[in-house]
């Protein structure tokens, strides 16, 4: 029988000689960096305040890389695409107080994309904590509630001893599935008060696994295996687990068609021939999945957008698999397994047995025809080639970041990532200024290949301030501006709830002239030049703006029946 302290790892004599004479001049920030160095972390985004000025100078006796942004919304953003791109928690340092909370709409938006963010902010001192009385410079009552509601956990420090452990904690929190940000605050004192204790080496955050349940997988194959007309919805769960090849497999072996939702793009091969695309705000496709007799539902919640807000009413048995507990079973009842995507598939592939449908290809060309003829007669021209030009131009293996804008409704439907973890949206959440600081995160973790934000002009005024960041290093983004002269999709909104809009018209810079202000090369384009323009900017070096005067539409909205 094998105890648990028979395997403890005892010190080699050089390890205890390290232990013992730590090299002086180390602080709480050091265990901070320390910390994150031993997860495995090697870049850190954040903004400095007072607070926390011990976790950053501990910074410049580290190997981390820093990348400093103007806004701790837009540091959040490029945090949450770095953990998307790479899988890794990513790193936030942020300040007490007015620093902390402008972090918050950036971390809603990585809660519901479920993108691992491990924000660590400063806190007023020790004795000031949940206190009020202190008047301390940035102080809240109670800072740690402020972001209870937002992130998947927090983790509050009061002595250097706790930092280590609380940090490994988060870590695990942020990577255990569903993945998503978390909060950890440390005390302004704690952070600089010197410390003896041993320099943190390795830390084991492994993140827990969430397997099915067996009884659960048997079931849904024998359902699977004994359908008429199945059908997939494939959402963020599918890229977010890596299991694209699994959910291809599966769908292949079943001959079940497959849509993937705003979040899900890419998780299936958009020319596949049981591809149905992404044209989930579509009364056809709606009724295409409201008649299959099996639904599989695979990393999505069917929330507003998965559902055609919410006039979805599947007619058949629904599978949903989904690791967010809250999200199972939540809008339609069915056999929910509550799993990671990965491992789920994984059991169905390993249970479930082949099925023959001939038809199944030939009703989704069927599909997609209506879908076409559709769009094709509501003369939207200049949209579809505004689009077509944008996938021209980009590489297919470069990752796209779409605010909140038309171009990017589009896009939801009607672009062909070319791949999974390839075209990532602010749609988890819905606000404003995504696509540009969450590009330069994206840049940061990978500078092998060039990264394109697209956004209109109302997002952009939200990130103007990070052109100084994508200069300052050299982040190979190039930044498509749409500028139709306010915020379009609210315009088309309200002029459609009202007769006409109000507070969507905005007086704008000459974003041309403003990017050059800050040494970024700019060019403004019409439609017919885009793509030439697109891929000039995104084959040369570091940032380049390129903006785009044009007044884009919708498509007709087909959710009302």
């Amino acid at each position: 029988m094998t105890h648990d302290h028979d395997l403890v790892l005892r010190p080699t004599p050089a390890q205890t000689e390290a232990a013992l004479h730590p090299p002086p001049g180390r602080n709480g920030g050091d265990l901070v960096v320390e910390t994150l160095a031993g997860l495995g972390a090697t870049t850190v985004f954040g903004l400095p305040g007072q607070h926390a000025l011990g976790m950053f100078d501990a910074l410049r006796r580290s190997d981390l890389r820093y990348v400093g942004l103007r806004v701790e919304n837009n540091a959040a953003f490029a945090a949450d695409a770095y953990g998307r791109i790479t899988g890794e928690a990513a790193p936030l340092l942020l300040s007490t107080g007015p620093g902390a909370l402008t972090s918050l709409a950036a971390l809603q938006e990585a809660a519901a994309a479920s993108a691992p963010v491990l924000a660590i902010g400063s806190q007023v001192p020790t004795a000031g904590l949940g206190g009020g009385r202190h008047g301390y410079l940035h102080e809240l009552p109670d800072q740690a509630a402020s972001f209870r509601g937002v992130v998947k956990s927090v983790h509050t420090v009061r002595t250097a001893s706790q930092i280590p452990s609380a940090i490994a904690a988060a870590w695990k929190s942020a990577l255990t599935v569903p993945h998503g940000p978390v909060w950890v605050e440390i005390p302004q004192d704690v952070l600089l008060a010197e410390t003896v204790l041993p320099v943190v080496t390795a830390m084991d955050a492994t993140p827990d696994e969430l397997p099915p349940r067996p009884e659960l997988t048997a079931l849904a194959a024998h359902v699977l295996a004994h359908a008429e007309r199945p059908a997939i919805i494939a959402g963020g769960g599918v890229v977010r687990s890596d299991a694209s090849g699994k959910l291809r497999q599966l769908a292949e072996r079943v001959q079940a068609p497959v849509v993937t939702t705003p979040g899900g793009k890419g998780a299936f091969p958009w020319t596949h021939p049981l591809s149905l695309q992404s044209w989930l705000e579509d009364r056809h496709t709606t009724d295409f999945l409201e008649d299959a007799d099996v639904l599989l539902v695979v990393g999505s919640g069917l929330g507003e957008l998965s559902s055609n807000y919410h006039t979805f009413k599947p007619r058949g048995r629904v599978i949903q698999i989904e690791a967010d507990l809250g999200k199972l079973e939540s809008n339609h009842p069915g056999i929910g397994i509550h799993a990671d995507a990965r491992l789920a598939l994984q059991a169905l592939l390993e249970t479930v047995g082949p099925r023959a449908d001939e038809s199944a290809p030939q009703r989704v060309r069927a599909l997609l025809a209506k879908v076409a003829d559709r769009i094709a007669a509501q003369e939207l021209t200049l949209e579809q080639q505004v689009l077509t030009a944008v996938r021209r131009a980009l590489p297919d293996d470069s990752p796209s970041f779409w605010d909140m804008t038309i171009l990017a409704y589009w896009a939801w439907s009607a672009f062909d990532a070319k791949g999974p973890n390839r075209l990532h949206s602010a749609q988890g959440a819905g606000g404003l200024g995504y696509g540009f600081p969450a590009a330069l995160g994206a840049a940061a973790a990978d500078p092998t290949r060039p990264v394109l934000a697209v956004s209109g002009d109302g997002g952009a005024l939200y990130s103007v301030a990070e052109l100084a960041t994508a200069r300052q290093y050299g982040l190979d983004v190039t930044w498509l501006i749409v500028d139709d002269g306010g915020y379009g999709i609210l315009r088309e909104y309200m002029t459609d709830a009202f007769g006409e809009p109000t507070a969507t018209e905005l007086t704008r810079p000459d974003y041309v002239a403003l990017a050059e202000s800050f040494g970024v090369p700019g060019v403004r384009t019409t439609p017919e030049t885009l793509e030439a323009d697109l891929a000039r900017a995104l084959s040369a070096p570091g940032p380049r703006v390129v903006v785009l005067p044009a007044v884009l539409r919708m498509f007709a909205p087909t959710h009302l029946g």
